[in-house]
């Protein structure tokens, strides 16, 4: 319990930052658009959708508070670009998840096979 805790504890900010970042499907189709077709101009991002480019904007300023995009320039275009280490963290986050999972799993079996084989 201790280290389910403190895992929590330690990822529990940025965790949630991103976590919220791309809990919305609009957000998550900004990430996927710009994994694939990489860095984009605001203006070419809101074309694929049906919404404002104000809307767009906001969508891609929740993005880069939780570190998913990065607006780099060059020369004079603004371009947005997607940051995959955040998403590195979450894998990390989950393998953790996964390997207190494991070793649960295992303790039961062990237990099991114990009282099994008495």
């Amino acid at each position: 319990m201790l280290f389910t805790h403190m895992v929590e504890q330690e990822s529990h900010d940025w965790l949630t930052d991103i976590l919220k970042a791309a809990s919305d499907p609009t957000r998550r189709a900004i990430l996927t658009l710009l994994a694939q077709h990489g860095a984009q101009r605001v203006t070419a991002i809101a074309g694929h959708f049906d919404m404002s480019l104000n809307s767009v904007s906001k969508h891609i300023k929740v993005l880069e508070r939780a570190g998913l995009v990065i607006r780099r320039t060059e020369w004079r275009e603004h371009l947005i670009e997607v940051q995959m280490d955040p998403l590195r963290e979450i894998d990390r986050w989950f393998d953790d998840l996964r390997s207190i999972w494991a070793q649960r799993l295992e303790a039961l079996d062990t237990l099991l096979t114990k009282d099994t084989a008495t």
